[in-house]
């Protein structure tokens, strides 16, 4: 059999490219079936929430007037919402390369300090955190806002759990690396800034936007306090004020859903620009 195949204009095909076009169809035709597939699925979801009646089964009938007119309020929680994640997850990303950086210490006190931080952060719930910012430091004399109080608890909180990929991502620079950086005459904080940081945080990027993307979901906790008033303060609100719990949560779902939608996308783009590197 022959290698190369002749091409609609004379040209001549390889049976690798063939088999590439091949793979190329198949890939499209596997993401337009899930995309006519996610399409079914929300016109059900939809119809569940018609109020329409089908062999009997009534469906959940929304109140859309309701919905028309606080839309619009609870939108507004959304740069509130980003803002608080925004700042946690900047914290939380110093606290982890700090964390990291520690735990690869050989300096015991250091080593000691950045272990017992992730093992009291871990073993502790985020929501008895935010509220042991926002309530019990008073008691000390320390008053902290709601938006400050939830963004330390989220900053310290995410910063425990992302240790552990910077502390991957620094181990992934392999020694070799390090020691001609040495040969030329680095010294080690050189060495750690233009050597193994940017090849730590390449490493470290993709795994922070899953977090950054949780966090964003996690921020709801903060309107337990009642005074940050992103999307769950304000859907709860309206929802308890009017009667309207159910239409109330689920704007507040679609918001979050949206959300994190986006956010997957741009991570995607993010991701795909980074794995160039590696060819």
């Amino acid at each position: 059999m022959s290698a190369f195949t002749k091409g609609t204009e004379g040209g001549v095909k390889s049976q690798g490219d063939l088999l590439f076009e091949a793979q190329q169809r198949q890939q499209r035709g596997f993401k337009r079936n899930v995309g006519v597939s996610w399409g079914i699925f929300f016109l059900i979801i939809i119809y569940f929430f018609s109020g329409q009646s089908f062999l009997g089964i009534k469906t959940i009938e929304l109140n859309t007037d309701f919905i028309v007119k606080n839309i619009g309020f609870i939108a507004l929680g959304l740069p509130q919402t980003l803002l608080v994640s925004v700042l946690a997850i900047t914290l939380a990303m110093t606290l982890a390369l700090l964390a990291a950086l520690g735990r690869l210490s050989t300096i015991p006190p250091i080593y000691a300090l950045s272990t017992f931080y992730v093992s009291l952060i871990r073993g502790t719930p985020l929501y008895l955190q935010i509220f042991f910012f926002f309530l019990a430091l008073p008691q000390l004399g320390i008053v902290l806002t709601g938006l400050f109080a939830g963004v330390l608890a989220l900053g310290l909180n995410y910063g425990a759990y992302m240790s552990e990929i910077f502390r991957a991502g620094l181990a992934s620079v392999g020694k070799g690396q390090r020691e001609a950086a040495i040969a030329l005459g680095m010294t080690p904080i050189q060495t750690m800034r233009r050597v193994v940081l940017p090849q730590a945080l390449r490493f470290a990027i993709p795994p922070v936007g899953n977090e950054f993307i949780a966090m964003t979901k996690d921020s709801a906790l903060v309107s337990a306090t009642g005074f940050v008033h992103e999307v769950m303060w304000r859907a709860t609100r309206v929802g308890r004020a009017q009667f309207n719990n159910l239409e109330a949560l689920i704007m507040a779902a679609l918001f979050y859903w949206l959300m994190t939608l986006l956010l997957t996308y741009v991570q995607s783009i993010i991701e795909a620009r980074l794995s160039k590197g590696d060819r």
